[in-house]
């Protein structure tokens, strides 16, 4: 069995990595713990913090596993704008008001999945210090950090002075270095909430596979090449997915980071709604997206397209939608949602 906190060098590696990367001091001994991938880390931090009952305040749309770890906790969700904007804080304040019991943490994930918006280093010093003040957990998802496109690098919330005192951030190896199903992930931050963490891992798992964990380490420790080039692979396939669908006639605005789009549904189609469009989408022109609202009922208007196909597919995914555009404005009565079929 390996450890389940993560090996003492991959620890080392992840504090050295945010040294570099934010200008971050961490204790790899108290401040750092492997996780199976963020998703597991979030879900396993519900467990270590939620009591039946407990209110959590979760932007929406977002991506599942940061309202359903604390649903399947015992918690409660009560949703937030996800726009990091003027608007956040004061949508944070009647989220309090309005909740019974106070909220226990609020989450955040810039650049969010599926909405690929970013917050600035201004955003994450209001949010910290209203947390401070009210006495919040914030919870960060920072799996996006590295993917990003127009040469501002997304910060940290923990380059917040005193952050630490009220914050856990969690980044995954999937994303930043292309190990999808390696499961290799960290949580990093407030001392006690990740040896609160910790116990619970200690109890479910017994960590990654150690050769896995020594690959991470490696990759942590290298020069930032197997970075820049990952950022750049998504960089060239967000520029063609934007420019050939819209030419197709599907008008996209092109993320700023992540390797999603958040695709406006286009307005002939968008009362059937995201999952309808979603349908639509795979029987006539054979290509997949994530409908909207399977990141919450305010994503319902939107799809999620994933920039995980080379260049020359999507845009023969470009080509396909194209054709399903121009038969739909000739023969719109020829397209007709499944769900009106049945």
């Amino acid at each position: 069995y390996s450890s389940s906190r993560g090996i003492p060098g991959l620890r080392r590696a992840q504090a050295n990595y945010y040294q570099r990367r934010f200008g971050v001091k961490l204790n790899p001994d108290t401040q750092v713990v492997a996780t199976l991938g963020s998703k597991e880390g979030f879900a396993n931090m519900a467990q270590a913090i939620t009591a039946p009952g407990d209110v959590v305040l979760c932007p929406n749309p977002t991506y599942p596993i940061h309202a359903f770890g604390f649903i399947m906790s015992g918690g409660v969700i009560r949703s937030l704008q996800v726009e990091p904007d003027d608007g956040f804080i004061p949508a944070v304040e009647r989220g309090i008001r309005h909740s019974i019991p106070k909220p226990l943490a609020l989450i955040l994930n810039y650049p969010s999945n599926p909405t690929a918006l970013v917050a600035s280093l201004d955003f994450y010093k209001d949010v910290v210090a209203f947390a401070k003040k009210n006495d919040i957990i914030i919870l960060s998802d920072l799996a996006y950090s590295e993917i990003y496109f127009d040469g501002n690098p997304p910060p940290s919330v923990l380059q917040v002075p005193g952050a630490m005192d009220v914050c856990v951030e969690f980044t995954s190896m999937s994303k930043t270095f292309s190990m999808p199903g390696w499961r290799m992930g960290f949580a990093v931050g407030n001392e006690r909430l990740i040896s609160a963490l910790t116990r619970v891992k200690s109890y479910l798992d017994y960590g990654a596979f150690t050769p896995i964990q020594v690959a991470a380490a490696h990759a942590l420790n290298g020069d930032g090449a197997d970075i820049e080039e990952v950022r750049e692979v998504y960089h060239k396939r967000r520029d063609v997915m934007v420019d050939s669908f819209g030419r197709a006639g599907w008008t996209i605005p092109a993320p700023a980071a992540s390797m999603f789009a958040w695709a406006p549904i286009p307005e002939q189609f968008r009362q059937l709604g995201s999952l309808e469009f979603s349908k639509l989408l795979i029987e006539h022109a054979d290509v997949a997206v994530a409908p909207g609202i399977g990141f919450g009922e305010h994503g319902d208007d939107y799809v999620r397209v994933a920039l995980v196909e080379n260049e020359h597919r999507i845009r023969q995914a470009a080509r396909n939608i194209k054709k399903f555009l121009a038969t739909t404005a000739k023969q719109p009565n020829n397209v007709v949602p499944l769900a009106a079929r049945r």
